[in-house]
């Protein structure tokens, strides 16, 4: 089984995220999560804390490797040998605009493929974005990121 690529900024990991991982863990030999080290958004943590916050959040699974990367996605998916590229979709609005990296990334490295897979039902609603907004405004997120992930947001906002 070849090597693949789940790629995203991951600011933070929440349980979506690590559904996604976990059932890629379960399809390829290797995984490896690629930390987008220079997003064009801004972001809460940098990106040792995100690599740190992803890698304590899949101990448990030993064909899984945390990496930072700059430039291209796919170019690092070519530089890591991986086969695929997984993606995380929620809804038929994330699979619309990742169509169109889809084309990109093919005609790019057409020998690198995409893999899209759905989110569990339980987390269909669950953005980094959403998390940090609650977190932002004192809301529990408890059940929607790991605890360390959790405690990290909460001292990000405690100190901001």
């Amino acid at each position: 089984m070849p090597l693949a690529l789940y790629s995203g900024t991951f600011d933070p990991v929440t349980k979506g995220h690590q559904d996604i991982v976990e059932r890629a863990a379960k399809l390829f030999e290797k995984v490896v999560v690629g930390i987008f080290d220079t997003p064009s958004k801004t972001l809460l943590f940098s990106t040792e804390e995100r690599v740190d916050l992803f890698c304590r959040a899949v101990p448990h699974l030993s064909n899984v490797q945390v990496l930072p990367y700059r430039g291209l996605t796919v170019d690092f998916a070519r530089e890591i040998g991986a086969a695929a590229m997984v993606r995380g979709v929620r809804s038929i609005t994330d699979v619309d605009y990742e169509a169109a990296m889809v084309m990109m990334n093919r005609k790019l490295q057409p020998q690198v493929d995409t893999v899209f897979l759905y989110t569990s039902l339980e987390y269909q609603f669950v953005s980094s974005t959403l998390i940090k907004e609650v977190v932002r405004y004192g809301g529990d997120i408890t059940s929607l990121v790991a605890e360390h992930v959790a405690a990290a947001l909460k001292e990000k906002y405690r100190t901001a």
